[in-house]
């Protein structure tokens, strides 16, 4: 636990930038940003005065110098107008400002979710470059933490849409004029799922959402990553990957790298090493954030994976 009840010695850097390059300015504020600095005047900055703060503000001082600026570097300790309490409190609300942001949006992830591998470790690195900064235990870093937790809970939530018996023998002919069931809420496989259907199985196919994770079909329905469904998870294999090989699309080196995609993203077992899967990802996690219409939700995924099938089918089944 750090100490603030004594006075604090404090490192105050003082600058003044030229007018050009008209970018420098916004470049050192950034700098400034990075290392946790915060204002005290207009060009006073401070940080508590510690061994690598004075190697960052050092540095940062000569790259305003070779700029064309000035720069000054004062070891210092408060005496009268603002107190140590005061200044500490500056920085404790610079932090909260950016855990706040943090939670924020861990709970856009949440609604949308569950979020991916990736998404987490992004927050999760963000999460340790706050921490690095946060010289005074601001409060906020609590409601991040926790909400990262849940993020990660969320993950490992998945409901269990396996099957245990034998599935189905389905004839290519048998996967037309159906109407294609999931669970509401369509996120990575299903949005996969849904856009092979229409692409590569049958274009005129329907699809139906329902609330659970289990349905008894009615006639003229076929059900997809659920439980016991026709096409889901088997073995180790995510709904897309089953949906590819059981409907005999495997032999279209295209699909098999986006099944390997979709396997990282669903399942997250670090079978396959994708370089492209954070940029699918991505581009799913936005289409869900930005529409909860689960129709809506395949159709802008599905531009996202003919993109991607584009792209794989260009390269002529390299892998």
């Amino acid at each position: 636990m750090i100490d603030t009840t004594g006075p604090e010695n404090w490192l105050a850097l003082l600058h003044q930038l030229p007018a050009k390059p008209p970018y420098l300015r916004v470049k050192i504020w950034r700098r400034l940003q990075a290392i946790g600095a915060v204002p005290l005047k207009n060009a006073v900055h401070v940080l508590p005065r510690r061994e690598d703060a004075e190697i960052a503000f050092h540095d940062l001082l000569g790259e305003i110098i070779a700029s064309g600026g000035e720069a000054v570097l004062i070891d210092a300790r408060l005496i009268e107008g603002q107190s140590d309490a005061e200044l500490r409190t500056l920085f404790d609300a610079a932090r909260d400002a950016d855990y706040d942001e943090l939670a924020d949006a861990a709970r856009r992830l949440l609604d949308t979710g569950p979020a991916s591998g990736p998404e987490i470790a992004k927050l999760q690195r963000r999460l340790a470059e706050i921490v690095r900064l946060d010289f005074f235990g601001a409060h906020g870093r609590q409601g991040a933490e926790a909400a990262l937790r849940e993020l990660d809970a969320q993950r490992y939530a998945h409901p269990d849409v396996s099957r245990l018996d034998t599935p189905p023998e389905l004839t290519p002919a048998d996967l037309k004029g159906r109407t294609w069931v999931t669970r509401r809420g369509v996120h990575v496989d299903r949005i996969a799922c849904a856009w092979l259907i229409r692409r590569f199985i049958d274009p005129k196919a329907g699809f139906k959402f329902i609330d659970g994770k289990s349905y008894a079909p009615e006639p003229g329905e076929l059900r997809f990553d659920m439980a016991d469904a026709e096409f889901t998870h088997e073995g180790d294999r995510c709904s897309f990957e089953t949906l590819v090989f059981r409907a005999g699309l495997d032999g279209d080196p295209a699909l098999v790298s986006i099944a390997e995609i979709i396997h990282e993203l669903d399942i997250g077992d670090g079978k396959f090493d994708r370089p492209e899967a954070a940029g699918l990802d991505a581009m799913l996690s936005g289409v869900c954030a930005s529409s909860e219409d689960d129709l809506e939700r395949i159709a802008r995924g599905g531009d996202a994976l003919d993109q991607f099938h584009a792209y794989f089918s260009s390269r002529k089944g390299e892998r």
